[in-house]
């Protein structure tokens, strides 16, 4: 998430108070009744590349972020997802220095559906930098956002391979994010120029670690639309909700869901589980791919893979704006 929320994080960090925590045993009951469309394994691997030191936080516009693009491109080229544009790279028009969004496609399988399109995404970028800790100061951002960047491709993974969707997808790695949501504000208006036909957009953020509550996500924008109420019916059970502090924050407007609220007015909202009483290393060089809680990760992914399935697939356009 970008900088606003650090200093609010902070805050309610300092005065916080915890919900009762889900039980073990109950957690490993609703893990244990989760297609297993990919294991914490897989999520792990593709995570702990995003948050190596080696590319030395992922900030936009350097080597290291670049590196992870070009590792993203290669998954993408590996599991049948094509580049939207000419290149898989959507070079941003509004940041100062060269950096890419990733932008994959797999095309819908129905004729009349398939120039309908959803767009899947998560920014891939981090700060870089961040105050030293025992000689630390890579911000590897781990949580913030290598947790929903692999989840958006083991997402890409799926449909590429298996072609099931009817409405076209767009899967993208969002860059600069976090310089105040360059990457996402660059390609909605580009889409926008060239009468892209969005049904709808989902966004993840920070689902590295479960929440100190029942629900397995939440959802930002929560009342702006029918999504949440849609993918529950979808998935058969409650899969997301309501995050008061969430609400509180503004969260939705924080994220790469935003802009293309702003610009295609379509339900546009972001998938997460940072519930600020669950990871106090928000903006820190200690979000460390140890850090991360790599089957619950997995339970989220496959929990959404026939979410997104079902929202790509449905006859008609179910998700919709609520009436104010």
């Amino acid at each position: 998430m970008n900088k606003y929320l650090m200093i609010l994080s902070l805050l309610v960090f300092a005065c916080k108070t915890k919900t009762a925590p889900v039980s073990e045993s109950t957690e490993a009951q609703k893990q244990s009744v989760v297609k297993a469309y990919v294991s914490a394994s897989e999520v792990k691997k593709n995570l702990s590349f995003l948050a190596s030191n080696e590319l030395k936080g992922r900030e936009s516009g350097t080597e290291g972020i670049n590196s992870a693009a070009k590792y993203i491109e290669n998954i993408f080229k590996n599991n049948g997802v094509k580049p939207y544009f000419k290149t898989y790279f959507d070079t941003l028009t509004n940041f100062e220095k060269p950096t890419y969004n990733v932008v994959g496609m797999v095309e819908g399988n129905d004729p009349n559906l398939k120039d309908e399109f959803i767009v899947v995404g998560a920014h891939y970028d981090h700060i870089g930098e961040g105050k030293p800790v025992d000689g630390d100061a890579i911000a590897n951002g781990a949580n913030d956002n290598a947790s929903g960047s692999a989840a958006v491709i083991e997402f890409a993974k799926y449909f590429g391979n298996h072609k099931t969707n009817k409405r076209s997808i767009l899967f993208v790695l969002f860059s600069a994010e976090e310089k105040g949501l360059l990457g996402s504000k660059h390609l909605a208006e580009k889409l926008k120029s060239e009468n892209f036909n969005l049904y709808t957009m989902v966004n993840f953020e920070m689902i590295g670690v479960p929440m100190q509550r029942e629900e397995l996500t939440y959802i930002t924008g929560y009342k702006e639309s029918n999504m949440a109420e849609k993918m529950n019916e979808y998935a058969g059970e409650e899969v997301t909700g309501f995050l008061p502090k969430a609400k509180e924050y503004n969260l939705f407007k924080r994220s790469d869901n935003y802009p293309f609220y702003e610009v295609f007015k379509v339900p546009s909202q972001t998938i997460c589980t940072f519930d600020f009483t669950n990871f106090e290393y928000y903006h820190h060089v200690d979000d460390e791919t140890e850090k991360m809680d790599f089957q619950h990760m997995a339970t989220v992914i496959n929990k959404m893979v026939p979410v997104l399935e079902k929202m790509a697939n449905s006859s008609e356009k179910e998700i919709k704006m609520n009436t104010p």
